[in-house]
C-alpha cells in the first residue's frame, strides 16, 4: 500500500501518517524516496494498538542457543515469544495460537525450514516470515523464495538485529521508562 492509501485506511491525514514514520511506531519499507506498507501487517499493527495485546512472535529453530538469544532479546519488551525446535512443533503451534511474527531456520532436522515455510504459505498466507540462515545464497534459500516473500536474517546476528527485524511490530510495546 501506498502512504495515502494507508492514510485513507486509518482515516487520517498524511501529517499524521508522516509523524507515526519519524517516531518509528508504524511498520513499513522505504523504498527509494517513498514509503510502503503491507496491508496485513498495518491491520495487524492497528489491532494491536487498539488491544494493547502484546506482540506474539514464534522460533522454530533447532540450536538451543539460538532459541534462547530470541527469548533473552525479548525480556525487556512485553512480547511473548514461543520455540519450537522443529518443523512439527512450529506447525502446530502455528496451527492452534495466533502469532505476529515467525522466525524459521532454514536448516532443520527432519523437516527442513522450506517445508515448514510452504505449510505456512498455505495455512497462514499473511504471517510474516523471517527465515534465519548461515547459507542465505545456497539452494535452499531458493526453494523458499518460490513460496513468497519472506524476511532474511544471516546468522551469526545480534541481539540488535533481531530487535531491528522486528521494529515496526514493537509500536505499541516499546519500552517508555527513562533510560
Amino acid at each position: 500500500m501506498t502512504l495515502e492509501e494507508v492514510a485513507k485506511r486509518l482515516r487520517v491525514n498524511k501529517k499524521t501518517v508522516y509523524r507515526l514514520l519519524a517516531n518509528g511506531s508504524m511498520p513499513a519499507t522505504r523504498v527509494g524516496h517513498q514509503w510502503r506498507f503491507d496491508r496485513s501487517i498495518i491491520d495487524g499493527w492497528l489491532a494491536r494498538r487498539s488491544t494493547g495485546r502484546p506482540v506474539t512472535i514464534l522460533v522454530i529453530d533447532d540450536e538451543p542457543s539460538i532459541r534462547e538469544l530470541f527469548v533473552e532479546a525479548f525480556a525487556e519488551r512485553k512480547c511473548e515469544v514461543s520455540t519450537a525446535e522443529g518443523g512439527q512443533e512450529g506447525l502446530r503451534l502455528i496451527k492452534t495460537r495466533e502469532f505476529d511474527m515467525v522466525f524459521l531456520d532454514l536448516k532443520l532436522s527432519g523437516m527442513d525450514g522450506v517445508e515448514v515455510f510452504r505449510e505456512i504459505r498455505q495455512v497462514k498466507p499473511n504471517l510474516p516470515v523471517t527465515i534465519i540462515t548461515g547459507y542465505p545464497d545456497g539452494e535452499l534459500m531458493a526453494r523458499a523464495l518460490a513460496f513468497g516473500p519472506l524476511g532474511l536474517m544471516k546468522k551469526p546476528f545480534s541481539v540488535a538485529e533481531i530487535i531491528s527485524v522486528c521494529d515496526g511490530l514493537f509500536s505499541n510495546v516499546r519500552d517508555d521508562r527513562p533510560h
